[in-house]
């Protein structure tokens, strides 16, 4: 970024805090003047409190692909092939365009281990990103060849989670 080399950061495991991580650096950046862009892999819902933020900053744009429900594991819809496919397609549109700082593709671990996408076409992304492109994938279970890749990983483990004791997922810190 900046006539710099830019890196490739993998924030991945089991724990909370992926996509905020994510979500923290772009804000990071945005405040040095960088323009970020964040694809949502198998994020259809609209309700997403980070959605509301990124229309109200200069340089943030997300764009999501997926329906608005979870997919579960196992029981994958031909949709959900689809738009992750798109996903992809636009992740290597922003890539080509020279318009972005930072591109992070949120939740794009989970799309790979899905099968949703092959693991061989995110190597590829991977290892053409422009020069000075910082290049952000999140996600639990990254891959180890992605990890290999990278510059920076961390994991996000999980300690201690509300949901194991009934919390459902409240408005303004899960979504």
């Amino acid at each position: 970024m900046f006539g710099e080399k830019g890196l490739v950061h993998i924030y991945t495991g089991k724990g909370k805090g992926k996509t905020t991580a994510s979500l923290g650096l772009a804000v990071r950046a945005l405040g040095h003047g960088a323009h970020v862009t964040m694809i949502q892999f198998m994020k259809g819902w609209k309700e997403y409190g980070e959605l509301i933020t990124a229309s109200k900053l200069e340089g943030l744009k997300i764009i999501q692909t997926g329906r608005p429900d979870y997919v579960y594991r196992g029981k994958e819809q031909p949709e959900d092939y689809d738009e992750a496919e798109r996903g992809m397609e636009t992740a290597l549109r922003v890539m080509s365009s020279g318009k972005c700082d930072m591109l992070i593709l949120d939740e794009i671990n989970v799309a790979i281990e899905y099968g949703l996408l092959p693991l061989e076409l995110l190597i590829e992304l991977v290892k053409n990103k422009p020069f000075g492109m910082e290049l952000v994938l999140t996600g639990r279970d990254a891959k180890k060849e992605l990890i290999e890749l990278a510059d920076l990983v961390t994991e996000m483990k999980e300690v201690k989670h509300p949901y194991n004791d009934g919390t459902t997922a409240r408005k303004g810190v899960e979504f």
